[in-house]
């Protein structure tokens, strides 16, 4: 099966060996999305909002690029830092996902930056794509 490998204009280059973006059959895969800007840096430190809509922003690209749009999410793999910002969190992801819902799972766990409060994965499937 034929893979594409999904970069939107002005990506940083990645701390890991992973790329934004994979495109196979029709289904975007979107690697955990930090709240980085292009250098590798957190942004927004201390704001979860702010952190979850920097991320939410960043995966809309990766989809975007690939053809797709936000309503293509089936389903979100969410890591925060601290149940505390959960709520917080909550209220910005409800802006990008208001009709019907994609599948998900949270979870509390530390993440590769001490300042990232939020680390979202997610799949959209866009359908076939011609290779």
């Amino acid at each position: 099966m034929p893979k594409s490998v999904i970069i939107p204009p002005g990506s940083g280059t990645p701390i890991a060996p992973f790329v934004p973006g994979t495109l196979a059959d029709g289904v975007v895969y979107v690697s955990g999305t930090l709240p980085f800007d292009a250098s590798n840096n957190v942004v927004h430190v201390g704001d979860a909002a702010a952190q979850t809509r920097h991320v939410l922003e960043t995966i809309k690209k990766v989809i975007e690029t690939a053809g797709g749009t936000m309503d293509d999410v089936t389903f979100n793999s969410i890591f925060l830092t601290d149940w505390s910002n959960y709520a917080a969190i909550n209220q910005i992801y409800a802006e990008y996902f208001p009709g019907d819902k994609p599948a998900r799972f949270c979870i509390q766990c530390g993440l590769v930056k001490p300042d990232a409060l939020i680390e979202i994965a997610t799949v959209a499937h866009i359908g076939k794509q011609e290779a």
